[in-house]
């Protein structure tokens, strides 16, 4: 009798990362068409459609912000019930999201369907990974996205004249951030994976590939100073080993 609920127990301990990841995969392909529904309509739709799309944008993101509202009382309603509870900030999620997009892009138009249409599959894929892979495989990966992201924006914003300072200010302190994550991750690999009393990494977690990727984001990200040009061919050597390292970590993980 005790081979057969043995048997059962293994493919639960499975299911829950898998609904996560499909959760954060079908969410970041409804964000996407949002987006691609403005982007149709909005900024490459005719005169008409754009006027009506401006005012749609911002009761859009009022009616986000209702919702958002609305999720986060459902979850303190339901905070006694985990399932209800998630149900109530999934909905404060999709609130979220559809009233800040909206009201982003209502004011800055182009430039933040652009970078929201970039941001939402990086952060689609961050969380499939943080919900599949180990910890400090997430953390590598979640800071070399970051990194590329932030390059991306950095190259594209360098040469304006009015927001090439705060760039480039924005560059330093992110590699001083860089390396206040490798020294954190240092510190709580010396104590078992623990920052104080967080547990920041398991027990037995392999810091090396933190160490790669604050390295590799902050050469990437310097290269931002020097020029646009570097900047670029740093961008795509960044894409190729964020690539890499998730097709290593996906058959070490298989």
């Amino acid at each position: 009798m005790a081979k057969n609920p043995s048997k059962k127990s293994k493919p639960v301990k499975r299911e829950d990362p898998m609904n996560g990841a499909m959760k954060f995969f079908l969410a970041g392909l409804v964000a996407e068409l949002y987006l691609l529904i403005i982007r149709r309509f909005y900024v490459k739709g005719t005169a008409v459609q754009m006027l009506a799309w401006y005012d749609y944008l911002f009761y859009f993101s009022i009616a986000g912000l209702v919702i958002l509202i609305a999720g986060a009382v459902l979850s303190t309603v339901w905070r006694s019930e985990q399932k209800k509870r998630r149900i109530g900030w999934y909905i404060a999620g999709a609130g979220a999201f559809l009233g800040l997009a909206s009201f982003l892009i209502w004011k800055l138009n182009a430039p933040a369907l652009t970078f929201l249409s970039v941001l939402v599959p990086v952060v689609m894929l961050l969380g499939i990974l943080w919900n599949l892979y180990d910890r400090e495989c997430a953390y590598a990966l979640t800071i070399l996205g970051i990194s590329l992201v932030a390059l991306w924006g950095c190259r594209r914003e360098l040469s304006n004249l009015y927001m090439g300072t705060y760039v480039k200010v924005f560059v330093v302190v992110y590699i001083l951030l860089l390396a206040l994550a490798a020294a954190a991750a240092r510190k709580a690999g010396k104590a078992d994976g623990k920052l104080g009393e967080f547990r920041l990494l398991p027990v037995d977690a392999d810091i090396f590939p933190i160490y790669v990727a604050c390295g590799l984001s902050a050469v990437a990200m310097a290269s931002a100073l020097v020029s646009i040009t570097v900047a670029y061919y740093a961008m795509w050597a960044l894409a190729l080993v964020v690539f890499a390292l998730a097709v290593y970590y996906t058959v070490k993980q298989l």
